[in-house]
């Protein structure tokens, strides 16, 4: 990975995005995209987009969503411990020790952990880290104090955690489900641009909000673009690592390159399209299936109005919706260079019916 790249991926990825205040990592992915691009906008509830060659009737959507889980405090004891509610899928069995900071109407940040009575003090009969038993310890002594502090009911709480490197190889941090799709498809326009590549279509490099709390950023944009194609990049379980079922979960694993994704949302001709794109390219693919939706942005693109010929390509991840989510570097660039080499060999006006 260039250097240049490498220091965008670490600021956004230390950047914190929850569901609703995705705004500052959106300022982010747009001060890297606008080299590359040559118009960008920003809609309503926050999804950022960049676009290449705009005003062709034709138009190709390459799409992240920018948001991450986190949680809204929801309650303050009169002794000043703070107890939260879920802003998409935190899990409250990961809460216990963490440190978290606290983001505020005023735009202050406040430390906390997520505290948990000792082991030794702890009985069969106590309770499960569900969401009334986990709470914030901000040092406070009172709800006036915690109030005083500028911490209110809404404000939104993240764990601390920034992204480091492991063994070389494995890029590790909060969040990198979905940062690391705004980041490849931000890469994808750097290629477009440094190598000379003239579209002859309207490409959109969408980089979505609310994916975690029901897809509602992709469902807005898409009515709004109407495309012709959409191809969605996210993250996928890696399965090979432990406590997977593969006969129920598939067979990913990290190192082994993008993963491609057949059920009923991805458009079967673009998917072999895209698988035909990777054998020409040499690029390392894996396969996965979904039995009804893919739980990602396609089924927003897919089912938009009257049908968007949707494909998704992603990312192996280990330990999603933890502090310690893993990706492999090399899996990083194949997915790049998949979606790369697709765009690049679509034609405008292509079309990809059933039949």
């Amino acid at each position: 990975m260039r250097e240049q790249s490498k220091q965008f991926l670490q600021k956004y990825l230390n950047n914190v995005s929850p569901t609703g205040f995705e705004h500052s990592g959106q300022s982010i992915w747009l001060e890297y995209l606008k080299p590359y691009i040559q118009e960008s906008f920003v809609d309503t509830y926050g999804t950022a987009v960049g676009v290449i060659n705009p005003g062709q009737p034709y138009k190709v959507v390459l799409e992240a969503h920018a948001d991450e889980i986190s949680w809204f405090v929801n309650y303050i004891t009169d002794d000043g411990y703070i107890y939260v509610i879920r802003n998409g899928g935190s899990d409250f069995q990961i809460a216990p020790s963490m440190r978290c900071n606290i983001h505020c109407e005023s735009g202050s940040i406040v430390k906390g952990v997520f505290g948990w009575p000792a082991i030794h003090v702890r009985t069969d009969k106590n309770p499960e880290t569900k969401q009334e038993n986990i709470f914030i310890d901000i040092g406070a002594s009172s709800k006036k104090e915690v109030e005083d502090m500028g911490v209110h009911v809404g404000a939104v709480a993240v764990f601390e955690a920034d992204v480091f490197w492991l063994n070389n190889h494995y890029i590790v941090g909060r969040a990198l489900d979905n940062r690391m799709g705004g980041f490849m498809i931000a890469e994808v326009a750097r290629h477009l641009s440094e190598n000379g590549d003239k579209l002859p279509f309207t490409l959109y490099l969408v980089n979505s909000v609310q994916e975690e709390i029901g897809l509602r950023g992709a469902e807005m944009i898409s009515r709004r673009l109407q495309p012709d194609v959409a191809i969605v990049t996210d993250v996928t379980h890696d399965t090979c690592s432990p406590l997977y079922n593969k006969k129920i979960q598939g067979d990913c694993k990290s190192g082994k390159g993008a993963v491609v994704t057949y059920g009923p949302a991805v458009q079967n001709n673009l998917l072999q399209h895209i698988i035909k794109v990777s054998n020409d390219n040499q690029i390392d693919i894996q396969r996965n299936a979904v039995s009804r939706s893919t739980g990602t942005d396609t089924d927003s693109f897919a089912y938009s109005g009257m049908g968007v010929a949707s494909a998704l390509i992603s990312l192996p991840l280990k330990y999603m919706h933890t502090t310690v989510e893993m990706v492999h570097e090399a899996d990083v660039e194949s997915c790049v260079q998949l979606m790369y080499h697709t765009v690049k060999s679509l034609e405008a006006g292509q079309t990809f019916y059933y039949l």
